[in-house]
């Protein structure tokens, strides 16, 4: 159900975007008002109302991906308005159609490399050469694991818009795992802790689910995706003190 809206809203950004190109008035620039303080949004106090919102805030958590900028959501708003009144449009749906799997594509991938590119620049952060960036936040005085360890981490699992999908820490129970058993972002960057550390990891596509993202999670294809993590233990090792 998800889907089938995202793609009917995207399909209203590719029509009426295709008339606001033709509009002499949109290649204007648009003349700077005067800063104004917005009211604060009424409390929904009606059930109809929260249930409203919350569909508009899973649609808005979904169209995230294609990182619209404020002129596209007006566009956007200017389609879903038109559709909704019955409105017809001389831009081809099926046209528009084979589109919207491209358009959402280039943005994903706009997003992506804005994620990387903005991880890459903070301060100590290290490119691995597979693309991924690490960051060391908080330094561990216990030991590094080897590939073939199992170890105990928490972990908090985000998409480029902050959108958090999976997450250990509020479940509160630590997860174990063979560090060369899970997605290769995480057997390079782990690798790189120490036991009691904390390290954030900005994991390229191909270095994170690639095509095949977990079945019914929010995870698109080939995603950008950022991880906290905490390296609390190595079970089972005895080959090096700590």
């Amino acid at each position: 159900m998800r889907s089938m809206w995202t793609a009917a809203l995207v399909f209203a950004l590719g029509a009426t975007g295709a008339q606001a190109q033709d509009s002499k008035s949109a290649k204007k620039p648009a003349a700077k008002a005067a800063p104004a303080t917005e009211p604060a949004p009424a409390p929904l106090s009606a059930e109809d109302e929260q249930t409203i919102y919350t569909l508009g805030l899973s649609l808005g958590r979904d169209l995230s991906l294609f990182a619209l900028s404020p002129e596209e959501l007006v566009v956007l708003q200017r389609g879903m308005a038109d559709g909704m009144a019955g409105k017809t449009s001389d831009v081809d749906p099926k046209e528009q159609g084979q589109r919207v799997q491209a358009f959402a594509k280039a943005r994903q991938a706009l997003a992506g490399k804005a994620t990387l590119d903005r991880a890459a620049k903070e301060p100590g952060a290290e490119v691995l050469p597979s693309g991924v960036v690490y960051k060391q936040v908080q330094a561990g005085t216990g030991r590094s694991p080897r590939a073939i360890d199992t170890v105990k981490v928490h972990y908090e699992g985000r998409l480029v818009d902050g959108t958090i999908f999976d997450t250990s820490a509020k479940r509160g129970i630590p997860v174990e795992f063979p560090l060369n058993g899970v997605i290769p972002c995480w057997t390079q960057g782990v690798a790189k802790m120490k036991v009691g550390g904390k390290a954030k990891l900005t994991c390229p596509g191909n270095t994170a689910y690639g095509e095949r993202p977990p079945s019914g999670s929010r995870i698109p294809p080939n995603a950008v995706l950022v991880f906290d993590v905490e390296l609390i233990d190595i079970p089972g090792d005895t080959s090096r003190q700590p």
